[in-house]
């Protein structure tokens, strides 16, 4: 399961925790994972991973948003993962709660 493995990898990559929903109390500073959609033909797989990085100011978020994106360039090394790209990034700072995050939007070819 590629939530697994890329959620696993991010765990041992990066220095804050990395959380596949928000937990009920989170700490100012963590990771969001989310898979956004996939795809298979020919027995390739794709799929596309929402990166949420928050913090406790905006550039504390935009330097995460940073170690994210280099933790990420690493993925592919696994055996199952075949690719890794940078789709975009962008300033996700929620406006009514004052969150402040960056997101990344990543494409992955697996096995």
């Amino acid at each position: 399961m590629i939530e697994r493995t890329v959620l696993e990898y991010l765990q041992t990559e990066l220095s804050v925790p990395v959380y596949m929903e928000v937990p009920e109390n989170p700490p100012v500073d963590f990771v969001l994972l989310e898979k956004t959609g996939s795809s298979k033909t020919n027995r390739i797989h794709r799929a596309t991973f929402a990166v949420q990085s928050w913090a406790g100011s905006l550039l504390a978020a935009a330097e995460r948003n940073e170690q994210v994106k280099k933790a990420m360039e690493g993925l592919a090394d696994l055996d199952e993962v075949s690719a890794c790209r940078l789709n975009a990034d962008y300033n996700f700072t929620d406006p009514t709660t004052k969150h402040y995050r960056y997101q990344a939007v990543f494409d992955l070819v697996f096995y």
